[in-house]
């Protein structure tokens, strides 16, 4: 049952992006800004954690999952380190997925060989 969950909820969710892409004029770079806030908001008020319980890969693995861990980190940043933690907390709780997003990027660009527009 973990499996569906997953699968409904993370493509609700790329669903709900789809349609303001089709459906608006909003660009996708905003429609990406406003899911990490959206899920920088819900994770601040512990909303998204009862998602993730119920869904697990399926709302942490999209986007609003990284706004959700921006969240978690600045705010256990805040309670160890201050003001100070607030604005170093989400970078730190979110360097092992930009660091792995960097390194698979760099391995599949050397693979495939690609080229600028």
């Amino acid at each position: 049952m973990t499996y569906l969950n997953a699968f409904w909820v993370g493509g609700l969710i790329c669903v709900v992006a789809q349609i303001l892409i089709d459906k608006t004029k909003l660009t996708p770079g905003r429609i990406l800004v406003s899911f990490v806030v959206i899920g920088v908001i819900l994770g601040g008020l512990g909303i998204y954690d009862k998602l993730v319980e119920f869904a697990g890969a399926g709302a942490t693995v999209p986007i609003v999952g990284f706004g959700n861990v921006l969240a978690k980190g600045a705010i256990k940043a805040v309670g160890e380190k201050g003001l100070l933690g607030a604005l170093l907390g989400g970078a730190q709780a979110a360097a092992g997925g930009i660091s792995a997003s960097i390194v698979f990027g760099f391995l599949i660009a050397l693979i495939f060989n690609p080229k600028s527009k």
